[in-house]
């Protein structure tokens, strides 16, 4: 027998093709159907039935069918398909996902639960200073009336009473227990308590311990203090809840595991396992969000042993202490953004401007530049807005204007593959390599004639397969006329702002070309990709031998340039070949 599900044509006449006598073809379907009769005469012996499962097989026969397919799923002689949720606001993500047929199984939209105010909302470290801030806030602003509060000394701990009874007189009801997070058997037992007629609705984890120390005193005592406070806590809430349809899974999480501290490698360590989880709770369809906190006003337990010292180096970063009403206003502001992984900083971008870049952590240089101006449009505004490229080329050399496109086309290529880091697409890496398909490309497209104000075509990534390549096709574009070989004030009389284009073909020799293209190679290679040492050995090795080569017409006249052009071009490029091997 062959059953074909909701095929037609080809498929039809090649199954019943296939099909000997005493052969039987079951079409699921609702178009091209074929007679019956008419089958059994074109390919006598074969039987032809078309069913529809709904109407033909009756509610009591797909009853059946379903009880026996979850017989056969329960004992493991199915296994289902995989399925991948995503939530409905990442929609355009997964169609995505979809379009590159990079899936097996089946996708999901999930429409994610909302918090329910007759829920229970579980709060790890509840009774310390933000987990009581934080309850406070949801009964409040969030309308939630059951709280399960735990911490290591639970009602004994200091304020537990009065916070209790505070919360009390906002209609909400409070349960406050002592248990260990950090272990899954006290995490097991907290969650079995939990009112059934108020079910969990939602788990914030604002429990973490420091045992500070510099990297060569550290030792595994330390990090598992710091560790099963933060991240075994973590997983432990993650594995316990992960059947259950919750509207909030909210983690507290550090600026330390995103820019670093000095002396807390554990700390910065268990705090990244809580920024990944969310990402990978948020990748199966789970809520999960990660905050990484800058500095409360409120003195915490964790932040009540910083001295002047470590607030002055903490200030230096240009991370400034939120008041209450602030961080829970970006606690809100979180939770309704949607990434799994966010930042909650104040931060004084002059106090960043005032230090050198190359001391920052490499997330806060680019707004350390934006501090230096006196009034710094919002990026947000700026993003809107096209930039004059053209203009800014104009007077340009050429390979910095090469380099500025390049950088141009690599971030919004960055940007379109979902990476934060420009680094991650190689000036020379092909588009299609890199993991660019027809949607993708043409997003990119769109993203650079935005930014260029260029007509660009749907074509433009293939046509130019390479960020280098295209870089160099909209510089073309952006900066007519100023093509290798020729750079203004090359030759006398040639001012800038002169038409390249009515020079005449002396005043672009080929070996200017192939200074440039040089010039453009060194521009794009990334620090670290080569060994600087000796590609300075070798260019300086380079220009010594090229002064002596024209030392004689140096007696001469002393103008480079000069010297430059009565050498043949068959003669540098020789020199060029055999001392950089380059062609």
């Amino acid at each position: 027998d062959v059953v074909l599900n909701s095929l037609a044509g080809p498929f039809v006449d090649a199954s019943l093709g296939l099909l000997g006598a005493g052969g039987r073809l079951l079409e699921m379907g609702k178009t091209d159907l074929r007679d019956p009769e008419r089958v059994a005469a074109e390919h006598p012996g074969v039987r032809y039935h078309a069913y529809d499962l709904i109407a033909d097989a009756g509610p009591e026969r797909i009853g059946e069918m379903l009880g026996t397919l979850g017989e056969l799923f329960a004992s493991g002689v199915l296994e289902p398909l995989p399925v991948r949720a995503w939530p409905l606001s990442r929609a355009r993500e997964a169609l995505r996902y979809l379009s590159q047929a990079r899936h097996t199984g089946k996708l999901v939209l999930d429409v994610p639960a909302a918090v329910d105010p007759e829920g229970t909302v579980l709060i790890t470290g509840g009774t310390g200073t933000l987990g009581a801030l934080v309850a406070e806030h949801l009964v409040r602003a969030w309308n939630v009336r059951h709280l399960l509060l735990v911490s290591r000394t639970g009602p004994d701990a200091p304020g537990a009473q009065e916070l209790t009874a505070r919360l009390a007189e906002l209609g909400a009801h409070v349960h406050v227990v002592a248990r260990d997070i950090g272990d899954a058997a006290q995490v097991a037992e907290v969650l079995a308590g939990v009112d059934p007629d108020h079910p969990l609705t939602g788990v914030v984890h604002a429990a973490g311990a420091l045992d500070d120390a510099m990297l060569p005193s550290q030792n595994p005592k330390r990090l598992a203090r710091a560790w099963a406070a933060k991240a075994a806590a973590a997983a432990h809430l993650h594995t316990a809840t992960a059947r259950q349809r919750l509207g909030l899974f909210v983690m507290f999480s550090s600026f330390a595991s995103d820019l670093g501290t000095p002396g807390q490698a554990n700390y910065a360590a268990a705090n990244a396992f809580c920024d990944a989880l969310a990402t990978r709770r948020q990748a199966a369809g789970l809520p999960g969000l990660s905050v990484a906190w800058g500095l409360w006003a409120a003195t915490s337990g964790l932040t009540a042993r910083l001295a002047d010292a470590d607030l002055a180096r903490i200030g230096r970063l240009g991370i400034k202490a939120n008041s209450t009403r602030e961080g829970l206003a970006l606690l809100d502001a979180a939770c309704h953004h949607g990434h799994p992984h966010l930042l909650a900083l104040h931060l004084d971008t002059g106090s960043l401007a005032a230090q050198p870049p190359s001391g920052l952590p490499a997330p806060l240089r680019a707004l350390a530049t934006a501090g230096g101006s006196a009034r710094a449009r919002p990026a947000a505004a700026e993003a809107g807005q096209t930039t004059d490229w053209t203009g800014r080329l104009r007077g340009l050399p050429l390979a910095e204007q090469h380099r500025l496109l390049l950088n141009l086309v690599r971030t919004h290529a960055a940007t379109v593959l979902g990476h934060a880091d420009p680094g991650v697409v190689r000036p020379d890496a092909s588009f299609k390599d890199l993991g660019f398909d027809s949607l993708t490309a043409v997003e990119l497209r769109n993203r650079l004639a935005a930014a260029t104000g260029l007509r660009l075509p749907a074509a433009l990534v293939f046509d130019h397969p390479e960020a280098a390549v295209l870089a160099e096709h909209l510089r073309r574009e952006l900066s007519p006329g100023h093509e290798p070989g020729h750079e203004p004030g090359d030759e006398p009389g040639d001012e800038p702002g002169d038409d390249p284009a009515a020079a005449g073909p002396d005043m672009r020799h080929p070996v200017l070309g192939e200074l440039v293209r040089l010039e453009n190679s060194l521009s794009a290679v990334a620090a670290g990709d080569v060994n600087a040492g000796a590609v300075t050995a070798r260019l300086e090795a380079v220009l010594s031998k090229w002064k002596a080569m024209c030392s004689s017409a140096e007696a001469a006249d002393g103008n480079a340039v000069e010297r430059l052009q009565v050498a043949t071009a068959d003669q540098v490029l020789e020199f060029i070949d055999n001392e950089l091997g380059l062609s």
